[in-house]
Parts: C-alpha cells; sequence; structure tokens
C-alpha cells in the first residue's frame, strides 16, 4: 500500500484521516479486481460466511458484488434475511427528514440546491423549524429526526444549526444532521444540544471524477469532505452514517472503496455505530442524467452483500426508491426507511413552495408505510432506544 507524502500546508487545512491512504487504492484496478472475480470465488465467501466466525474483508465485499455473484442472489437473499433478523430481529427503524435550508455555496451538477440555480432560498426562522417539528409529530410518533440543510456556512453554521437542533430535541429523542462537514471541536459542541449522530455522503469515492461533479464551493474539496468522517469519529459520535449517489461511477467501485472506508473508520473509531444508504439520482432542477444505470437487481445485491459483509450495519433506503421496491428490500438487509418525507423547506407545515432537492419517489404517508411494514410481518419501530446513552 502506497503511502502519501505529508504536505504541511495540506495537512493545516484538510486534517489527517482516510484521504492520507485512499489514494493507494487506485480506481481502475479496483474496477479490473471485480471483474476478475469467479464463481467459484463467490461460493468461497458463502462458505466462509456459513463456516466461520471471521470477518470479511473489503476484498470479499467485491466479490459479493461481483458479476458472477449475481447467480448466487437468491443465496445470498437467504443468508443475508437470516442474518438481518438475528441482529435486528423482526423490525423497521423509521425516520423522517426536516429540511430547514436550501441555500447553498456549492455547484454540485446534480443537485437542485445549485447554487447557480435561480430560485428563492429559504432557511427556516426558530418558529418555523418549530411549526416542522409540531407538524411532523401530527404525522407519526416518530422519534427519529434527520435534519438537513443546504450547505450555507453563513447561514447554517453551527449557530445556527445549534439552535435547530435545541428546538427539536424536545420532540425527538434522536437528531441526526445531513450538513455541510463540520470541525471535530463543532460536531463535540453539538452533542451538548442533543446531537446523535450525522449522515455524510461522499457521493463519489473516485477522486479523478469528483472534480467534475463538484467544480466550486466547499464541497469541492474532496480531502476536506473525505476526512470529515474522523473529525466525526474524533469529536465521539454515537453514530455515522456513510454513502455514496448512485448513478454518478460504477456503483461496484463505489462499494468496495465505502467498504474500505468503513474497516478503516471502525477500527479507528470503533466506539461509534455505523449506517449506510445508498440513493439513486433522481430528477431534480438541474436536469442532470445519471452515468451509470443503476438497476433494481444491482441495489439487491448490494443490500445483501454488505449485510452479509457487516451483520451490525444499520441500512437505510430513503423515499428516492418506489414504494414496492422499498418494501421488498424489506428483510434483505434493510433495517430503517424514511416515511413521509418533504425534501423542501417548511415542507410539512408551510404553505408556500420552495424548491425540493430532488422528486420523491414514494410519498405514502407514515400510517402507509407502517401498515406496508406489518403486512410483510414486520414491526415498525418508531423510537431509537439508544436514547439511553445520552
Amino acid at each position: 500500500m502506497r503511502q502519501m507524502k505529508s504536505d504541511p500546508t495540506r495537512d493545516a487545512i484538510f486534517g489527517h484521516g482516510f484521504a492520507d491512504i485512499i489514494d493507494s487504492y487506485d480506481w481502475n484496478q479496483t474496477l479490473t479486481e471485480i471483474d476478475s472475480y469467479t464463481i467459484e470465488d463467490v461460493d468461497n465467501v458463502l462458505s466462509k460466511v456459513l463456516t466461520t466466525t471471521r470477518q470479511l474483508v473489503p476484498e470479499d465485499l467485491g466479490i459479493l458484488i461481483s458479476k458472477p455473484a449475481r447467480k448466487r442472489l437468491e443465496t445470498m437473499a437467504r443468508i443475508a434475511k437470516a442474518i438481518t433478523e438475528s441482529r435486528f430481529g423482526k423490525t423497521v427503524s423509521l425516520y423522517i427528514p426536516m429540511y430547514v435550508g436550501n441555500a447553498c455555496t456549492n455547484k454540485c451538477v446534480y443537485c437542485g440546491f445549485n447554487h447557480d440555480n435561480k430560485f428563492t432560498r429559504k432557511v427556516l426562522n426558530p418558529e418555523e423549524v418549530k411549526r416542522e417539528c409540531e407538524a411532523i409529530k401530527d404525522l407519526g410518533p416518530f422519534q427519529n429526526l434527520l435534519i438537513v440543510a443546504g450547505e450555507y456556512p453563513s447561514l447554517c453554521g453551527v449557530d445556527y444549526l445549534e439552535k435547530v437542533l435545541e428546538i427539536c430535541r424536545p420532540y425527538f429523542h434522536n437528531l441526526t444532521l445531513e450538513v455541510q462537514p463540520l470541525r471535530s471541536v463543532d460536531y463535540e459542541r453539538l452533542t451538548h444540544s442533543g446531537l446523535n449522530g450525522v449522515v455524510c455522503f461522499q457521493e463519489t469515492y473516485n477522486r479523478k471524477a469528483y472534480g467534475k461533479y463538484h467544480p466550486r464551493g466547499m464541497k469541492s474539496h474532496f480531502d476536506w469532505r473525505l476526512n470529515g468522517f474522523d473529525r466525526m469519529g474524533e469529536a465521539g459520535l454515537h453514530k455515522i452514517g456513510l454513502g455514496a449517489l448512485l448513478g454518478l461511477e460504477d456503483w461496484r467501485g463505489e462499494a468496495v472503496m465505502i467498504a474500505r472506508h468503513l474497516r478503516y473508520l471502525q477500527k479507528k473509531y470503533w466506539r461509534s455505530r455505523y449506517s449506510l444508504n445508498f440513493p439513486r439520482l433522481r430528477p431534480s432542477e438541474s436536469g442532470f442524467a445519471p452515468n451509470f444505470i443503476v438497476s433494481d437487481s444491482d441495489i439487491v445485491q448490494l443490500s445483501c452483500a454488505f449485510r452479509i459483509f457487516d451483520p451490525d450495519l444499520d441500512i437505510s433506503f430513503s423515499t428516492r426508491e418506489a414504494p414496492y421496491f422499498r418494501d421488498s428490500l424489506i428483510g434483505l438487509g434493510l433495517t430503517s426507511m424514511s416515511a413521509g418525507s418533504r425534501t423542501e423547506p417548511g415542507g410539512y407545515a408551510g404553505k408556500e413552495y420552495a424548491l425540493e432537492q430532488f422528486e420523491v419517489n414514494d410519498d405514502r404517508t407514515p400510517k402507509e408505510v407502517e401498515t406496508a411494514i406489518r403486512s410483510r410481518g414486520y414491526d415498525p419501530v418508531w423510537k431509537d432506544w439508544d436514547a439511553v446513552f445520552d
């Protein structure tokens, strides 16, 4: 493994973390290795899972997502179902996102919040945040709230986020942020206002391709974003969420890179729990079309493979996916899902239109999602019992 040379200027700006070692993994070579795997390799990994307790390595994950592994998808599904039920029981945790701002300084080519898109920006004030909380509670007994904002530090910075958390905390037991990457001291500060976890998407782990999707804004700095997960771990966050935006680059390459990143984080920040989310590109104001088509079968294989790879991961699929498909993933690795989602600021309580980040594909009410979960023999879980650790 090639070690990057230390650059004092770069280190002072971006810090240390996984960005220091990711370049020791060649993206194209990773894809070549995945293409080289055979059905015998797949059978060997599945046999290992059934006969030993040894933890799988990222190369094993690469084998399970390879094209030959598609021939063993039914077997993988049975194993993933058994592992999921043994670790999580027959339950699905429900959460709901609350968008507090669509102002953004980044120019991500695929996102509706792109800074160049011409529309009125909206950032919720404290009273509007409170009304959103009350409207969400009217939708169902949610206790898991995901707070989302565009990356605009002067409007949605640490002071603002701290206030939002303080407002939301009396309404919800579990608060998670999906906002711009912060400093470690800022993450630690926000834990005192009720922050439990952070979700962040690297979008693509292909460094060479990253820049064409993120040409301007702080998000254009690959290392700052990637090392953000280290800063979360340093702050002692209870839960850290990873993911890539499927459709930008080859999904199999993304999956192996995520597996490498995950194992690195688990070894270094072993006190934190980890979650994965695999959003597929959806229509947005950007008009961006996917470069790589990711099929439903690809998603099923990805979900089963990661459940086999790591039995304790929380795996989530959002309302980007169609209702029938999300329901079919119950028992195949999925452990949590959103319900009743609105992706525009003020979307639950407000009457005025604000631009969405992307179009929702599953527009069922929380009650309808709950009914669908129960119809499959699973119990919906509204409360995150990890709140006892706060």
